[in-house]
């Protein structure tokens, strides 16, 4: 008598090798604070997760700290596990549940959903979007990694209009911060670039992603 397949066997040998494949890919944008990644995305039209949001709260036991308060340019006060998980939600099922962060008060505040609406590509942007790189691209899921790159001053001069205006942090802070990130920038783009991220201006950039966005829903 011939056993009946159990329903691991099932799960393992249903699907042939390589047909599962995602509903979205997902491009990964970096780029110091300041550089344009969310006027960029605005433009392109695509979904978009801001990885910003996965910032740990301010009472997260264990946070980093710089300048007199908590260091929010290191990778330690993000929660990169809840971001990949999030990413691959969306590239399995094209939707998934985002938390709402407030950076004034560095708190989450409440969660949205995201719903691609059977777009093919998904753009996830953030200062520490770099670090998901390996991970996504070892899913199968990552169509792209870009650190987004132009002169230092203007990205300082932008970042910190940007940054009173929505008084992310008491102006003081955000003096000593950008000072700091101003001369960290060459580094940083070395070590986001060593992640696997490619450096482009905004320009070249927007190009590339347009085009990975009308290739994808060719191939649909």
């Amino acid at each position: 008598m011939t056993d009946l397949a159990t329903p691991t066997d099932l799960t393992l040998f249903d699907v042939p090798p390589g047909a599962r494949r995602p509903r979205a890919m997902i491009v990964l944008l970096t780029g110091p604070s300041g550089s344009g990644k969310s006027s960029l995305t605005r433009r392109l039209g695509l979904p978009v997760v801001e990885l910003d949001d996965f910032y740990r709260d301010i009472d997260h036991p264990g946070l980093p700290r710089a300048f007199g308060s908590v260091d929010w340019d290191d990778p330690a006060s993000w929660d990169d596990a809840a971001a990949l998980a999030a990413l691959r939600e969306i590239a399995a099922t094209g939707r998934t549940v985002l938390p709402v962060y407030d950076i004034p008060t560095s708190l989450r505040t409440g969660t949205h959903v995201l719903d691609t609406g059977g777009a093919p590509l998904v753009i996830a942007e953030g200062v520490f979007a770099a670090e998901l790189v390996a991970a996504c691209r070892a899913e199968g899921f990552l169509a792209d990694a870009i650190c987004l790159a132009r002169p230092r001053l203007v990205t300082f001069w932008f970042r910190l209009l940007r940054d009173v205006a929505e008084s992310r942090k008491p102006l003081g802070t955000l003096l000593r911060r950008g000072v700091a990130l101003y001369r960290a920038e060459p580094r940083l783009i070395r070590r986001w670039a060593a992640a696997g991220c490619r450096p482009l201006g905004r320009t070249r950039a927007e190009i590339v992603l347009r085009r990975q966005a009308r290739d994808l829903v060719k191939k649909k």
